[in-house]
């Protein structure tokens, strides 16, 4: 079996688990991406994660505006279609949140945190194959989770015992990714994709992988809007991850 074949494979075990999950009754508004976008998310392993890779980037989970809309990890939907050629068939939630709805390549938001991110990518390495070569953006989480109001709830604001019963489907996915891929380097995008990943390296007890960090690229970070893709850069350097 080749490395995207068992990319999918872990990621159809991921969707299948954590939509399994159960929450708070009032948690009623919560997308599993890789249920209704699997086929883009597909698309995306099948084009570009044939090869293992020497480092791995990782998000928290889904933005409304990114991987929701989309299926691609900062799926931001310029970048998706315009620059990583995405264009799979995409359907929708069971229950759509009226305020948070699913239009797929029609959404007309953009995601500050992805379009930042994948922009950086484009700036530096020009065309997706070049930066595939090496690298691979993925999620920690494939759930969003909304509150009444759409406001966007974070994995980490769940109460213990619904994080918990999270990270553990979470965790095994991340695992089974790893070594999958066997990077060299392991990117949180933020402090929390950074803190699951150092578990996670921890619980193999693989010898000469790094974790790093970078800012995370969100609007919420003033550090992320006083210059993100200079800061990341300069940290991906430092860390040896970029030369």
């Amino acid at each position: 079996m080749g490395v995207s074949a068992e990319l999918l494979e872990a990621a159809d075990h991921l969707r299948k688990s954590a939509s399994a999950l159960r929450f708070r009754e009032d948690r009623k508004w919560i997308y599993n991406p890789l249920e209704y976008a699997w086929k883009p998310y597909l698309q995306y392993i099948e084009r570009f994660a044939r090869d293992k890779k020497r480092a791995v980037f990782l998000g928290m989970n889904p933005g409304p505006w990114g991987m929701v809309q989309t299926g691609i990890p900062f799926g931001e939907v310029s970048a998706a279609v315009n620059w990583l050629g995405i264009d799979a068939p995409i359907g929708k939630p069971e229950l759509e949140h009226p305020k948070r709805p699913v239009d797929g390549y029609l959404c007309t938001r953009s995601e500050v945190s992805g379009r930042r991110l994948w922009g950086l990518m484009q700036q530096r390495f020009g065309n997706p194959e070049n930066f595939f070569a090496g690298h691979l953006v993925l999620n920690y989480c494939p759930l969003v989770f909304m509150e009444e109001s759409g406001k966007n709830l974070t994995p980490d604001k769940l109460t213990a015992p619904e994080r918990d019963a999270l990270d553990a489907v979470c965790d095994d996915h991340l695992v089974d990714v790893i070594a999958i891929l066997k990077p060299e380097f392991l990117v949180g995008i933020g402090k929390y994709a950074e803190k699951k990943l150092r578990n996670a390296a921890s619980a193999m007890s693989v010898d000469g992988m790094q974790v790093v960090s970078v800012l995370h690229p969100s609007p919420a970070s003033p550090a992320a809007n006083r210059g993100w893709a200079q800061a990341a850069e300069e940290q991906l350097r430092n860390a040896g991850v970029w030369g």
